[in-house]
């Protein structure tokens, strides 16, 4: 291997070696010193969209330390001529005394002194810039410099693009951590892994199952009503699961209109369809070498039971709109409320997806089965309360539990959680009000608390004290509608859905609930 290409292989090395350019450019710009004399190397990305030029990197060849400049807006000349440029992949060349190339005038300045090379960058993924070389005063560059810099080209551009990804990565990371704190915010929360009260209690049958099957990648079905607790019992087996690292995706089958299942799940291409102006990934891509949870999997379709199958059965689909078949790697986790055995017999539901869904089923206990539980998720729920709404956190009292224990909860642990939210705002921080969140109790048939877990209205409570503050109009809006959710099981849409009882459209429901930042899946589990 001659001396040119030796440098050239160390000169990829250290371009893939290092995921900041910076580090890249330092070395890189030590390394040239021995066939070019350098001062610096400066490499600058262009983004097109905010009509930038962003200053990435500076290699000193004595020396380190220099801050980069600031950005330089680009006019829409300016920007065109850069395209131009990069298309045609010139490296240009300014001595002292010529004409300074526009494109040299503004990578460089108006003023453009001493001797430089110019080098376009460009990645087939999206990647633009340029490389700036500047010449040891008094040297000049020579045309087997130029041969050099034009051998730069590709190493740098390669740089430039991990560069890119990298700042795409770091932006997309405190996207999801912005998020994460805001959901934290609003749900009262120090973390979005649910914790998992119960598991030494009522739920120790149902732990040990999921420790059980969490090592392995056959199919789970959960089994449960309602507002039990389906996805964190899902989520607690992905987290013991080898794929604990990999992505968690929980998929509402029930809220997926029929005609958009496919395009949900599988994905679908620019122009499958009106609308689809973009190529789009589905769930099972999304969640491909994690865990996909197929929740109230009983109200898919059969249409879209019979493509599901396939997936569960090869591995393999194809997005709406494509001929290109696509393998994931993902373990499925189902889960619903139905009686899907009494549904395959019925011809609702296909009897070979069950088998392949049901490979491992747990049955999850409804909270009137499980209330040694009870005090220890009101605790659990009041501290949340407490977080979620800014107030001093109470504990209940025994005839708070009693009363709590006594009821029926067909809503689970749901209901529960609701009533725990309204007892503490009710409360104003001095106590949990359970019995004015439960509603007016009366004896029912089962020995539980038939009355209404929804709240006095507040026309009532009002003439009852006179005297206690009224609650805001958006309290009173987000009480409202949180009750509607509650007895509709976080059902929105259709004759049984909550807009329906409440006489409104859905989409303005759905806005009222975003502005009220009402968290839709504590009524959807």
């Amino acid at each position: 291997m001659d001396q040119f290409h030796r440098l050239l292989l160390d000169i990829w090395r250290e371009a893939c070696r290092h995921i900041e350019i910076e580090r890249s450019t330092r070395t890189i710009a030590r390394i040239l010193t021995h066939r070019m004399p350098i001062e610096r190397i400066v490499v600058s990305s262009f983004d097109f969209a905010q009509g930038l030029i962003v200053p990435r990197a500076i290699g000193l060849v004595d020396g380190d330390g220099v801050r980069l400049p600031p950005s330089e807006p680009l006019r829409p000349a300016d920007r065109r001529l850069l395209q131009s440029w990069i298309r045609q992949q010139e490296v240009i060349q300014h001595e002292v005394g010529d004409e300074p190339h526009e494109v040299m005038r503004l990578l460089v300045g108006e003023r453009v002194d001493g001797n430089w090379l110019a080098a376009p960058l460009a990645s087939e993924h999206g990647a633009a810039g340029a490389m700036l070389l500047r010449a040891t005063p008094p040297e000049a560059f020579t045309q087997s410099h130029v041969r050099m810099t034009e051998a730069l080209i590709e190493p740098f551009s390669a740089a430039l693009e991990n560069d890119r990804r990298l700042h795409e990565l770091n932006a997309l990371r405190e996207a999801a951590e912005a998020d994460k704190r805001s959901a934290l915010s609003r749900l009262g929360r120090e973390d979005l892994v649910d914790s998992i009260v119960g598991r030494q209690g009522g739920l120790r049958a149902v732990m040990e199952r999921v420790s059980l099957v969490a090592r392995s990648d056959v199919p789970v079905l959960i089994l449960g009503e309602t507002g039990s607790g389906k996805e964190v019992i899902a989520r607690a087996i992905h987290e013991q699961s080898p794929r604990s690292k990999a992505p968690f995706i929980r998929v509402n089958c029930g809220a997926i209109p029929p005609e958009l299942i496919d395009s949900e799940l599988f994905g679908h291409e620019k122009g499958a369809f009106t609308g689809a102006t973009s190529s789009r990934r589905g769930w099972f891509e999304r969640a491909d070498e994690g865990t996909l949870l197929l929740d109230e999997v009983g109200e898919l379709p059969l249409a879209a039971q019979v493509r599901l199958l396939r997936v569960l059965q090869e591995g393999t689909f194809e997005r709406v709109g494509s001929e290109r078949s696509l393998r994931v790697n993902v373990r499925i986790i189902a889960a619903t409320h139905r009686d899907l055995p009494a549904m395959v017999q019925q011809g609702r539901f296909r009897e070979d997806l069950w088998y392949r869904i049901a490979g491992f089923p747990i049955v999850l206990p409804p909270l009137r089965e499980r209330k040694q539980d009870i005090p220890a998720l009101t605790a659990h729920f009041a501290e949340r309360a407490a977080r979620r709404f800014g107030l001093k956190p109470c504990m209940p009292t025994e005839q708070d539990l009693a009363l709590l224990t006594n009821y029926n909860w067909p809503g689970n642990i749901r209901e529960l959680a609701s009533v725990i939210d309204r007892a503490a705002i009710l409360g104003e921080g001095e106590h949990l009000a359970i019995a004015q969140a439960l509603g007016s109790p009366r004896p029912g048939p089962d020995n539980g608390l038939a009355g209404s877990s929804a709240p006095l209205p507040m026309t009532r409570r009002a003439a009852a004290n006179p005297s206690a503050p009224l609650p805001t109009l958006e309290q009173a809006m987000r009480q409202h509608i949180e009750t509607a959710l509650t007895l509709t099981q976080g059902r929105i849409e259709g004759s049984r859905g909550a807009a329906k009882l409440l006489g409104i459209n859905p989409h303005t429901l759905r806005s009222r609930m975003r502005k009220l930042g009402i968290d839709w899946d504590r009524f959807r589990q």
